[in-house]
Formats: C-alpha cells, structure tokens, sequence
C-alpha cells in the first residue's frame, strides 16, 4: 500500500488506542489463570492477533465482544507432545511465550517472518539447556523443548527486557522456587514495572530486594480477575507529536500514573522545542524513530543509547537515516549514540518506504504532513496500531491510499 500525505494541519481530540505492551501481558496471565478473567479496551494488531493464537493454541479460550475480550485459562499442563506456534512478527509474543509454552508442550516449534527469527534468543539459548531444556534455530523456526526446572537463572539485563517478562510470568508455575539474577544493569526497565504490576493483578507475588534480583516462590496460582487496558503512551507519541508542528490535539485515555515508560516522551518532546539536547533512550527504543524526525524538523539533538535500534523490526538509526535524508535531514548513527543536526529541510523528491517497520512508517507521516510525501509498505502500521491513518485523517491529515481517499 502506498499513503500518500499532504500538507496538512491536525487538529482535535482522540482517545489513545489501548496499550499493546500492556495487552500482551494481560491476554498471557489471564491465559495462566484459572477461571474466567475479563479484560476491557482491547484493540486489535497484528501482534496482539499473534500472541492471541498461541495462546489460543495452548488451549486458552477467547470470546471476543467490542473491545472486550473474556479468557478462560488454560487448564492442563503438559497436555501436548508437539505444537508449533506462529508468531508472525511479534518479538514479544514469540520471546514471552518460548518459557511459557515449556509449561504445556514437550516439544514447541515456533516459526514467524524472516527479521522475527533473524533477532536474537541469547538470553533463551544460554540458559535454557542449564535447566533440563534444549533451544535449536534455524532460518525457518525455533524449536525448545524439555520439562523446564526451577532454580538460580543468571544472564545479562542489557539485552532485551522481554527474556526476563518471558520468565517472570512462566517461573511462578513451577515446582521449585527460583531466583533470577542479572549480571549487568536492566535496560528497558519501565516494561518490567509494568510485567510486575501486571502479576500483580493476578495475585503472584514476586520479591525484588534489588534492581538486579527477583525471587519467586514456586507453587503459585495466577487468579482471574477483572483488567482495563490503559491507554497506549508509545502510540500516542506519534500523535502528540503534531502538537510540535503547529497542530491542536488533545488525547484522552492515557493514564498519567502508568509505569509505561515511553511515556517520557512529553519531557523528551519539551526539551526539543527548547535547545538541541542529548537524550537517552535506553529505557525507551521505542521512541527513537518519532525523536528522530522531530529532531530533525525543529533544533536537532543527540539521542544515547541506541545500539538496540540495530535489532528492531529494522535497523533503526540506519533507517531514518536514509528517509530522513530525503527530506535533507543530516543524521550521523554511531555505535550506541546518533546525532541530528538542525538543518533545513525541503520535500522529498523519492517516495518514502516503511521498510515493514510500524514505527518508521509513523513517523513518516508526521514529518510528511509538513512537507507531503509519499510512503510505500505503509500497512505496516497494522503491526501495532492498523487505525493509525484512521486516527490521523479524523484529526484533519489529508491522505490518500493508493490513489483514494481513506475512509
């Protein structure tokens, strides 16, 4: 699909689209539970659709109603010798549920996109033979196995936040108690704040004597219960956004005490229009290609932190890098540190790409209402948030997809 944007100003209110992070979470502990959890404000994604069907494959129930959904945990263990798990492009669903899915299948194989199984399992392939399991990969699938076993977990916190959610929420339902200890400092820590308030909820307890150590009893039960999906701080950057480049938005639905950490992105947006700062990002990747092309539209800055970009639905720095540029943008991408200096920017001759990644092709079109544009793969959006066009011709963007206008 190609969007094409015009000049064009937003204005309005909306309400945020209810948080993906937040709903994986609770759709994997009401999956856990026993009985019937009832969740409110769900919205549809692709990655939600994923981790939906894999846990729906493991034998959890889903009745879908609006935007409410009710599950019924799934009730036995070990109940299957084989199964095979689809996680399309979701780096959550597939690194939450390889632990998870130990709980109820001998022998799991899990295949998605190309990039999907191309980002890396370290944490998984280091520890998981350690602890009565195997983990093999190849260019088509990941498969684990093994009656995974309780104890002492130790592996590095700087790599990706998602190994230690995998765990957190799987290592409860075991026989032994367990103590995970990480050997460097968490990076992306807000998302295990959230993970923690999120077991919380449904009643399993877990102790943190210290950032870098969790200890959780085993023999625990998670119990159903009643949850409201919050609204989505990392979606409701982009919008937010236009409020940088003379737009009127208002956005309702975010709640201002959320532990989500992207919500950082007001103070990060207010230290943009004041000067060219340094700001970073190791606790919020997520908000890099939205900063990135604010930055360059307004004083320019320096963003630290950023060696994760490289191992996201795309490289992150490089691709900004190269649409930004067709706008005139001069960027530098460093190791772990990526500079945006203030230029003048002009409309961009070549079509833009998403480059299959939600995130770019948001933020494209943003700067695109500036200067027009035009993005091709942009159904990309549909990864985290498929209303996004929606959203942004009901806030007056003017846009067109494949020659037609959106309705």
């Amino acid at each position: 699909m190609v969007a094409e944007i015009f000049k064009s100003t937003a204005k309005g209110k909306i309400k945020a689209r209810a948080s993906k992070s937040y709903m994986h979470r609770a759709l994997i502990g009401a999956a856990l539970s026993s009985g019937e959890t009832v969740i409110e404000n769900i919205a549809e994604s692709e990655d939600i659709t994923a981790t939906t069907k894999c846990l729906k494959q493991l034998g959890a129930e889903f009745a879908f109603c609006g935007d409410t959904v009710k599950v019924k945990g799934i009730k036995n263990k070990g109940e299957f010798k084989k199964i095979n798990l689809f996680a399309n492009e979701s780096g959550s669903t597939l690194r939450f549920l390889i632990p998870v899915s130990l709980l109820f299948s001998e022998n799991v194989e899990f295949t998605g996109s190309k990039r999907l199984l191309e980002r890396p399992q370290t944490v998984y392939e280091e520890i998981l033979p350690t602890k009565n399991c195997f983990i093999n990969r190849d260019s088509e699938k990941i498969t684990v196995g093994g009656n995974l076993k309780g104890g002492l977990f130790q592996f590095k916190g700087d790599i990706s936040s998602q190994f230690l959610t995998g765990l957190l929420f799987t290592l409860p339902l075991l026989n032994e108690d367990s103590e995970i200890r990480l050997t460097t400092d968490l990076q992306s820590s807000p998302y295990i704040d959230l993970t923690l308030e999120i077991l919380g909820e449904f009643g399993v307890s877990i102790e943190r004597p210290d950032d870098r150590t969790f200890k959780i009893k085993g023999n625990q039960e998670f119990k159903s219960t009643t949850l409201y999906c919050e609204g989505d701080w990392s979606n409701a950057a982009f919008l937010d956004a236009f409020n940088l480049i003379g737009g009127s938005v208002t956005l309702n639905g975010l709640n201002e005490n959320s532990t989500q950490g992207d919500k950082i992105y007001r103070k990060y947006f207010e230290k943009l229009k004041q000067g060219t700062p340094v700001l970073d990002i190791t606790d919020c990747p997520d908000l890099a290609p939205i900063l990135m092309t604010m930055a360059s539209i307004l004083n320019g800055a320096t963003l630290k932190g950023t060696s994760r970009l490289k191992i996201k639905e795309s490289d992150r720095g490089e691709v900004m890098k190269k649409e930004l540029s067709k706008f005139s943008a001069d960027i530098t991408v460093l190791d772990d540190e990526i500079i945006i200096k203030k230029s003048d920017l002009t409309p961009p001759e070549a079509i833009l790409c998403g480059h299959n990644d939600h995130r770019i092709a948001m933020s494209l079109t943003i700067i695109s209402s500036v200067f027009g544009g035009k993005i091709e793969n942009a159904e990309c959006v549909n990864k985290s948030y498929p209303l996004f066009f929606e959203d942004c011709e009901q806030l007056g963007i003017k846009i067109f997809k494949n020659g037609s206008v959106l309705k």
